[in-house]
């Protein structure tokens, strides 16, 4: 078979496009390093510069582009332009020597711009004030998605984006809130930003530093998870109203942004009626239940909290850490006010399960994502009914509407290859002469991208201990599962590059 022909110069077009927006966001790091004069302001402003003139070398050597993008070139630009970013990403940490490895920079661009939070800094608080914003930022930015974020302004490059955004999100929940994807784009983009400002805002009004609480802000609404503490949210521990604040905007974080699209228009009835919300919604209710019960009965979190001690009484500590936990990792986000490993046996192995869940499609939340689970739970319930009624035609329903069988088995397929590389990703974790316990929960935390893992790498530690090649391939991981398996694996495969 022949070779199909791409067309590299829109490609390369839409790389120089990305190096823009990296660099603009490096300069915004730089003059946060400006305000507070934290010593890295010069070297930071190089690396935005070297960014942005690789940025325009790459759009002016390609202005002469054919302006078509077909499905194709759009998984490619989606997946090698994660890459890109992370590799320019990593410029602010090696130019200021904040991180001086080019292995475990890019891990901790890969993790922050796949919204992770995984982390590999022993000593956070010594950063820069600019290296941190800029490590924040990298989870704002791959949060809602680079890739959305440049199709709000393809129509001046006179290109469709809507190959890209099938390949940014694959799967089922396709809900538009305009015909036109750029539109979509820029009304997502506009409910995001609104709701950073606001947490911003509610975080420093209950006590935060504004530093802290813009910082804490761009980690929650992208579901990340970095933190400018050393030990996370348990730093607040004795401010309960910075917690409550948080999960509020987890929850937000881990839901479908279409819906806070209906919320604002007033069509609350829309929102109510969603299968997936009502979902998502019993299930952080009854693992909250779970988790609270056993934290009130069984578990000391005093003893487990990384930094100070309870402070409204047993009861309300326990929902507290139970609702934060469950929302933490439901939602991918991934932040700690506490070690739940430490809470009992079955805590621990309840919040890996967890990690499979996700948040809901059309969230900035990583992981399976409830859908799946809906439709997948909808399916399994209704081969009961076609064993005893194999005549009758019984559709899966989401939403009242019939789900398509295409559909059906793409959620089994994506179910299987999920299960099937976590399978894989702990094996070769297991390659680095790493535990049993802390091969699994890195697989499952770097695929779902949700950050803390268990053993070795739990909750109170990070991933500075995992080997060079251990790193390279937790990075691989976190981008396989941000970008949903079937955006790399169809690159992996022969046929993708042939012509039909």
């Amino acid at each position: 078979m022949s070779r199909m022909h791409l067309n590299y110069k829109i490609i390369f077009h839409f790389f120089g496009l990305l190096l823009l927006f990296n660099g603009g966001f490096m300069l915004l790091a730089t003059l946060i390093s400006l305000i507070y004069n934290d010593g890295v302001t010069f070297n930071l402003f190089l690396a935005s510069l070297a960014t942005l003139l690789m940025g325009v070398v790459a759009m002016y050597a390609t202005k002469k582009h054919r302006k078509e993008m077909n499905k194709r070139e759009g998984y490619i630009v989606v997946t090698f332009g994660w890459i890109v970013m992370s590799l320019t990403g990593t410029l602010p940490y090696l130019a200021t020597e904040a991180i001086p490895s080019f292995t475990e920079a890019f891990f901790e661009t890969m993790s922050g711009y796949t919204t992770t939070g995984a982390s590999i800094l022993n000593d956070i608080e010594i950063l820069p004030k600019g290296v941190l914003f800029w490590r924040s930022m990298t989870h704002w930015i791959g949060g809602m998605g680079i890739i959305v974020l440049a199709i709000a302004i393809l129509p001046l490059l006179g290109v469709g984006g809507m190959q890209l955004f099938a390949a940014e999100a694959p799967g089922p929940g396709g809900d538009k809130l305009h015909p036109r994807i750029t539109d979509t784009a820029k009304r997502l983009w506009l409910i995001y930003f609104g709701y950073t400002i606001a947490e911003t805002i509610l975080l420093q009004i209950a006590g935060m530093s504004f530093f802290d609480a813009i910082n804490h802000a761009l980690s929650t609404l992208s579901t990340g998870g970095f933190s400018t503490k050393n030990a996370s949210i348990a730093h607040w521990n004795d401010n309960p109203a910075v917690q409550y604040i948080i999960m509020f905007f987890m929850f937000l974080a881990g839901t479908n942004f279409v819906l806070s699209y209906y919320l604002f228009k007033g069509n609350v009835t829309k929102i109510v009626k969603d299968d997936e919300f009502k979902l998502y919604f019993r299930f952080i209710l009854a693992f909250t239940i779970v988790a609270a019960l056993l934290i009130y009965f069984r578990a000391d979190v005093s003893q487990s909290s990384v930094a100070h001690p309870m402070v409204l009484g047993e009861g309300e500590s326990a929902v507290r850490h139970g609702l934060f936990q469950v929302l933490a990792i439901v939602t991918t986000t991934g932040f700690v006010t506490a070690d739940y490993t430490m809470w009992t046996p079955f805590l621990t192995v309840f919040f890996f399960g967890l990690m499979f869940l996700g948040g809901s499609a059309g969230s900035t939340s990583g992981g399976v994502k409830v859908v799946r689970h809906l439709i997948l739970i909808k399916n399994g319930f209704l081969e009961f009914k076609r064993s005893l009624h194999p005549n009758a035609i019984l559709p899966v329903r989401y939403n009242t509407k019939s789900v398509s069988k295409d559909i059906v088995f793409n959620v089994l397929g994506f179910f299987i290859l999920y299960m099937l590389s976590f399978i894989i990703g702990a094996l070769v974790f297991s390659m680095f002469q790493i535990d049993f316990t802390s091969a699994i929960g890195l697989s499952a935390s770097s695929l779902g991208n949700v950050g803390p893992a268990l053993g070795e790498f739990g909750p109170v530690n990070n991933y500075a201990a995992l080997p060079s090649l251990g790193k390279w391939w937790a990075s691989f991981m976190m981008l396989l599962g941000r970008l949903e398996l079937f955006t790399i694996l169809i690159l992996l495969t022969p046929f993708f590059w042939r012509n039909r």
